[in-house]
């Protein structure tokens, strides 16, 4: 573990604490709190996702003053990690942002979009007949340019100096380009604590973004959790299963839909089909992707390429640029491909192509991603004979398949590699970022590795160290 030079400040007050008051035994708004001495710092502050109106609420108010922090330490480029940071800047939070190069940029895509989309929904509930409704947006795209301008990027390894008392390090963690570990050493009076947040952990053999680093020992590490207890499929697993569900569905004159999310799970689906096209493992069908998102995430893709595989050039696929296009292209009678944005199908442009193709049995949809309860995406899979969105019930005759080993989380075997190390010099564990029975999961193996102290706080639960 990397020992720090900090400066040796009188004490002040009391030891440092973290304060969960987000992703608690659920996958989103991630948001803790590092109080120390008279610093205040956030690591990450995501949007959450859940009921409406316990959504709104949540996203709305914070547990605390925004006025009152003095940083942010933002681990990566998703929303349910970065997502409502506008939102304290709106409130009145005025303070640097540290994060690496490739998430400022990423994080300007997507909080751009999601300025849109709050924007575009605000619109249609106030032209509701119910005007009492009218709510405004969490924040707006001068909130956005605010935070951007915030934003100060970071060499991965570099050690920062954030005040004589703070510093942090950036690790890279694998899960998607840019996304890092951060380690905070804080020192107080005569004495020196750390902390090791792991943000999201990558995959190991999964050459697309890079492999991930093993996390450092801490004082407390604060570890996601989201695939506690599961094991991902083999590329060689999958490229077998996407091969037998391309190659029937094609045979059947049918497409292949397949429901991505924007940042991160498109680009490795588009990396990983044209690589088993070009090894024979899949036969050449043609490949859009309809997501305009995506499309404008590509551009940070391509301009941080040395921190991703190399590209297989000899496939190409095609951006779709508009509804008419995707029409098109989701209605020509030839078999393809067609990645379009929406992972869960709960909204995105996979919409107009499901409904096009829900009743059509020589057609395949294919799920790469986590499919939360209720969603779509989970109707789809469940045994039934209709789904319904849209406002309407449609017959499910397309074929409904699943392919796991897409996802960009680290998997039990994963958390053993990446955490082994960690065990001598670290004080206590708790985990976040998962739902109950996969924490319970990864609680009962990091015991079993030889971690003293593994638990799963629950919102608003305190640590101090």
């Amino acid at each position: 573990m990397l020992r720090m030079n900090l400066h040796v400040s009188p004490a002040i007050g009391k030891p440092p604490t973290v304060t969960f008051h987000g992703a608690t035994r659920s996958v989103s708004g991630s948001i803790h709190l590092i109080e120390a001495g008279p610093y205040r710092f956030l690591l990450d502050c995501g949007l959450y996702r859940g009921p409406r109106e316990e959504a709104r609420l949540r996203n709305s108010y914070f547990d605390f003053d925004p006025t009152t922090i003095n940083a942010i330490f933002l681990s990566h480029a998703h929303v349910d990690h970065c997502g409502n940071i506008p939102n304290l800047v709106r409130q009145g939070f005025s303070g640097p942002i540290y994060c690496t190069h490739a998430t400022r940029d990423l994080i300007e895509v997507m909080l751009t979009d999601s300025a849109r989309i709050q924007k575009n929904e605000v619109a249609s509930v106030s032209v509701g007949r119910n005007t009492r409704e009218r709510r405004s947006s969490l924040f707006s795209h001068y909130d956005v340019e605010k935070t951007i301008d915030a934003c100060i990027g970071v060499d991965y390894l570099s050690v920062i100096d954030v005040n004589p008392d703070v510093q942090i390090r950036f690790i890279d963690s694998g899960h998607i380009l840019g996304s890092a570990m951060i380690a905070v050493r804080i020192a107080h009076g005569d004495q020196e604590f750390s902390i090791t947040f792991t943000g999201d952990l990558g995959r190991r053999g999964v050459p697309y973004v890079a492999e991930p680093s093993r996390v450092p020992s801490a004082d407390l590490i604060i570890c996601e959790s989201t695939y506690g207890g599961k094991t991902h499929d083999a590329l060689n697993v999958m490229s077998a299963k996407m091969s037998v569900l391309v190659t029937q569905t094609a045979e059947r004159g049918g497409k292949v839909l397949i429901p991505a999310f924007s940042l991160g799970r498109t680009h490795l689906v588009l990396h990983y089909l044209r690589l088993w096209m070009t090894k024979g493992l899949l036969p050449r069908l043609p490949i859009y992707v309809d997501s305009p998102l995506a499309k404008k995430i590509d551009v940070v893709y391509q301009k941080y390429r040395s921190f991703l595989s190399a590209e297989v050039d000899e496939v190409s696929c095609e951006w779709l640029e508009s509804d008419d296009d995707a029409w098109v292209k989701s209605t020509q009678p030839e078999p393809c491909i067609i990645v379009a944005s929406g992972g869960m199908c709960e909204g995105g442009r996979i919409v107009q192509h499901l409904e096009y193709h829900i009743d059509d049995p020589r057609s395949t949809i294919v799920l790469v991603s986590y499919q939360a309860p209720n969603s779509l995406g989970a109707q789809l899979l469940s045994p039934v004979p209709t789904v319904r969105f849209q406002g309407r019930n449609w017959n499910k005759w397309i074929e409904v398949a699943e392919v796991k080993g897409f996802s960009g989380h680290a998997d039990k075997d994963d958390f053993d590699w990446l955490l082994r190390d960690a065990v001598e010099g670290t004080g206590r564990v708790r985990l976040v970022h998962g739902e109950p029975e996969q924490m319970l999961a990864l609680e009962n193996q990091l015991l079993e590795m030889g971690f003293a102290d593994v638990l799963a706080p629950k919102r608003k639960g305190v640590v101090k160290l």
